[in-house]
């Protein structure tokens, strides 16, 4: 089977745990990938999402086969609450209990 059959016939449930493996290094079923299993699936990750996947969320791959970058500022303003508001903010030297 040629690459390219391989990325047609994968539909989004097999897509969806290539991404999972790969972020954790795990198979769903719980056994690790070997070094040439990540490799291999993380090639399939970036061709399903240049193919498939219309995404603008950073460090994806786009229909040009690019990475997409954001600057810091473009995703603080991703980010933002309707609000306008941070999401949380806490002080590390407090005591337990205080809030």
């Amino acid at each position: 089977m040629q690459f390219d059959d391989l990325i047609e016939s994968m539909n989004q449930d097999v897509y969806e745990r290539l991404v999972q493996a790969v972020e954790t290094g795990k198979w769903p079923d719980g056994n690790r990938l070997s070094h040439e299993q990540r490799e291999n699936s993380i090639q399939l990750v970036m061709a399903y999402q240049a193919r498939y996947v219309s995404s603008d969320e950073a460090f994806t791959i786009n229909a040009n086969g690019e990475i997409v970058t954001k600057t810091k500022r473009e995703l603080k303003e991703q980010f933002k609450t309707d609000a306008g508001e941070q999401i949380a903010r806490f002080k590390l030297d407090q005591e337990k209990g205080e809030l």
